[in-house]
Parts: C-alpha cells; sequence; structure tokens
C-alpha cells in the first residue's frame, strides 16, 4: 500500500520559516520525481517545486529564491524548506510522486502565515 504523508505545517508569522517532510512508503522512492503543490481556499491546486531522480530542481516563480525542495533517498523523504514566508503562501501543502503515469498524493498539510 502506497502512502504519502505529509508533516510540518502549521501558524507562522510573515517572513518566518517552516520545513514540511512528506514520507513514502510502498514505493521504489528514489525513482520517482517528487512534486511539492500547494491549494489556496478558493484557488486551483498548483505546482511549487519539482525534484527529479538526479535532484535537477524547478520553482514556482512565486516562490524562488524563498522555497527550497530536497530529497534524501535514504530515508524515502522529500522536503520543501520555506523562508521568508508571506501570507499569499498560506495553503494546504501536498506532496506528490511521478513516475511516467502513475502517481500518488498525501493527504495534505496546512500552512497559515498570519500576524
Amino acid at each position: 500500500q502506497v502512502q504519502l504523508v505529509e508533516s510540518g505545517g502549521g501558524l507562522v508569522q510573515p517572513g518566518g520559516s517552516l520545513r514540511l517532510s512528506c514520507a513514502a512508503s510502498g514505493i521504489i522512492f528514489n525513482i520517482y520525481r517528487m512534486d511539492w503543490y500547494r491549494q489556496a481556499p478558493g484557488k486551483q491546486r498548483e505546482l511549487v517545486a519539482t525534484i527529479t531522480t538526479s535532484g535537477s530542481t524547478n520553482y514556482a516563480d512565486s516562490v524562488k529564491g524563498r522555497f527550497t525542495i530536497s530529497r534524501d533517498n535514504a530515508k524515502n523523504t522529500v522536503y520543501l524548506q520555506m523562508n521568508s514566508l508571506k501570507p499569499e503562501d498560506t495553503a494546504v501543502y501536498y506532496c506528490k510522486s511521478n513516475l511516467l503515469s502513475t502517481y500518488y498524493w498525501g493527504q495534505g498539510t496546512q500552512v497559515t502565515v498570519s500576524s
């Protein structure tokens, strides 16, 4: 059974930092591309960051220079380090694993940026 379990969300003040984790089980983690998405209330889910099996990364323009995606294949975990958080970063954050046409989603973790 495949599971992706996100953690690390919470309430943070503007300018603060959070580190999200997504622990995978039931898949051969190191052959999957891993993504972080987010969905704010009333908005479509959007791609935030991607890391390939070789470690190449890509980011949405809105988070470039503030967010960093990384992976630890030994721990079957992908991370999203979020710095200089803004109120507009408030959303539910989801991780997704991708292998060709096969993909799995986590259940999401809430991030709220507010003073």
